[in-house]
This record gives C-alpha cells, sequence and structure tokens, in this order.
C-alpha cells in the first residue's frame, strides 16, 4: 500500500506529459505558419478582395457602388467575347493534346526504348530555351518568308503569313506542345513506374489484352497524376500570352487575341472596373473547371484507396 501513492503519483505526471506533448503537436506549429499565412494574405487573399472591390464601382476614385453593372458592359463587350472565345477554343485544342501526346510519350518511354535517356533530354530541353529565343525561332519558321514557306514553295505551294491568317492558332498550340510537352512526360513516367508491377503481372497471366490493362488498371493508378497534369497544362494554356505578345505585339490576328490581352490593354487604359471584372470571371472559371477535375480524380480513384 505504501508503493500506491508514488504510483499514483507517476501516473498524474505521464498523464501531463501526455497533454503537453499534444498540446506542443497541435499549437507548436502554429508560429511556423504565421510567417506563411500573413505572406498568402498581403499578397493573395487581401488583393483579391480588392479586385471584387474594384469590379463593383463605378471608378476607383469616385468609389460609386453599382452592383453587377460592370460585368454586364464587360460580357457584353465584343471585344471581350472574341477573346473569350479565342482563348477557350485554344484551351480546348492545346490542353487535351497536352495531357494526352505526353502520356503517350511516357508510355513509349517506359518500354524501354534504347536511347531512353537522350529521347528524354531531346523533349525536356525547351524548357530550358528562353522565351525570347523561343519566339525569334518562331518567327524564322513561320514568317511569311521564313523556313516554312521557302521549303513548302519548292513543292509549288503559296506562301502564306501564318501569324496573320486562320492558320495562327495552329502556330501557337504547336508552340505550346513543344514548350510542355516534356515536362508533363516526365510527371507520368513517375507515375507510371510507381504502379505495382504484381498488379499488372497478375492481369497477364489472366490472359489480359494490353488495352484492358491500360484502361482498367493503369489509367486508374494514373488518375491523380492525369488530373494534375491537366490543371498544369490549362494553368499554363492561360500563360500562352507571353509568346503570343511577343510574336504580334498588342492587337494580334482575331483567331489569336487572347483574354490577357484584353485585360493586358485594359490595364494600359487604367480601366480598373472592367480589368477586374474580367479577372474575376475568369478566376470563377478556373475554379469551376479544378473543382469538376478533382471530382472526376475522386470519382476514379476511389476503389485504390487503401
Amino acid at each position: 500500500m505504501k508503493g500506491f501513492p508514488a504510483k499514483k503519483q507517476n501516473n498524474k505526471k505521464k498523464y501531463k506529459e501526455r497533454s503537453r506533448v499534444k498540446r506542443q503537436a497541435k499549437y507548436g506549429s502554429i508560429p511556423f505558419l504565421v510567417p506563411s499565412v500573413i505572406g498568402a494574405c498581403v499578397f493573395f487573399f487581401i488583393p483579391f478582395l480588392v479586385v471584387i472591390r474594384y469590379s463593383m464601382l463605378d471608378n476607383p476614385l469616385s468609389g460609386n457602388f453599382v452592383g453587377l453593372e460592370n460585368y454586364r458592359l464587360l460580357i457584353e463587350n465584343g471585344a471581350y467575347r472574341k477573346a473569350v472565345h479565342n482563348t477557350a477554343m485554344f484551351s480546348v485544342y492545346a490542353v487535351p493534346l497536352g495531357v494526352i501526346l505526353s502520356l503517350l510519350l511516357a508510355m513509349l518511354m517506359d518500354l524501354k526504348l534504347p536511347f531512353r535517356s537522350g529521347f528524354r533530354s531531346f523533349f525536356l530541353s525547351p524548357m530550358m530555351v528562353p522565351v525570347a529565343s523561343v519566339v525569334l525561332i518562331w518567327q524564322v519558321l513561320f514568317d511569311y518568308n521564313g523556313a516554312v514557306n521557302a521549303f513548302l514553295s519548292g513543292f509549288g505551294a503559296e506562301k502564306v503569313d501564318y501569324l496573320k491568317s486562320g492558320k495562327a492558332i495552329a502556330v501557337i498550340v504547336i508552340l505550346f506542345l513543344w514548350k510542355n510537352l516534356g515536362y508533363n512526360m516526365i510527371l507520368f513516367l513517375a507515375a507510371l513506374s510507381s504502379i505495382p508491377q504484381d498488379i499488372i503481372e497478375v492481369a497477364i497471366l489472366e490472359s489480359a489484352s494490353p488495352l484492358q490493362i491500360f484502361f482498367r488498371i493503369k489509367l486508374r493508378y494514373l488518375a491523380g497524376t492525369f488530373v494534375f497534369v491537366t490543371i498544369m497544362t490549362l494553368i499554363n494554356s492561360f500563360k500562352i500570352f507571353r509568346e503570343v505578345y511577343l510574336l504580334t505585339t498588342d492587337y494580334p490576328y482575331e483567331t489569336i487575341y487572347m483574354l490577357q490581352h484584353y485585360i493586358n490593354n485594359r490595364f494600359r487604359n487604367l480601366d480598373y472596373q472592367a480589368l477586374s471584372a474580367a479577372a474575376i470571371l475568369m478566376s470563377l472559371v478556373m475554379i469551376v473547371i479544378i473543382a469538376i477535375l478533382f471530382v472526376a480524380e475522386g470519382l476514379a480513384g476511389k476503389d485504390l484507396e487503401g
């Protein structure tokens, strides 16, 4: 009986120690998170709220609240509708091609082909090329007096000014794919290497065809990477403005007049209300698309959890 109080005291000490460890685990990371939270608020959340406020004012100086009037005027604007249509069409062409072609390249590289490392370096090399050099290469290739016209004219074809015709969108899509396929391919290669080989071996023993193995096994394990690559490709498709701007300046041919051209021109005219409304609408569209992709990824890969 004499040892009972000492045992009870030890239990209290252990309980206090466990409580201290739990509190430290729960709240100990807060000081390390505070700088990141402050940075996110200062550089992302607060500016986003300011943009929302500007989109509902008639003028930043007078500050009169007009509600959704700026959004109505924006949607009725012909230049904005043209820019949205061109950006959407570019994404419809470029994003599926960027994802599917990179997946096919990754599967090709996964076959243990000879000179595989050389092919990987070849497809990754565009990421190391500066944008100014890329633009110069494309100008040399697709100018009216460029290399492509010089080559095709040898077969009797007429010269075409690719960047000032309906074929301009195809030129930009090719440029986009050339720059982004390598990075996406590496992501798919990493995902393919992480698929359990014993499952594939069992499927082969069960006489499963390569198409069945791909669609029923590999594609399910690739669901997370597929969504990530799609999101990154979609985001990069909205960044194509930089290359288009350097190739064609402020007002390009109508088929490659992108949403960023409209936003950039509104900014140069200090039209903050239209600029802010366009940015908010673009953000909402991106949020909806990304949410749909995450839901699709969850439905495709839920049977693999655990």
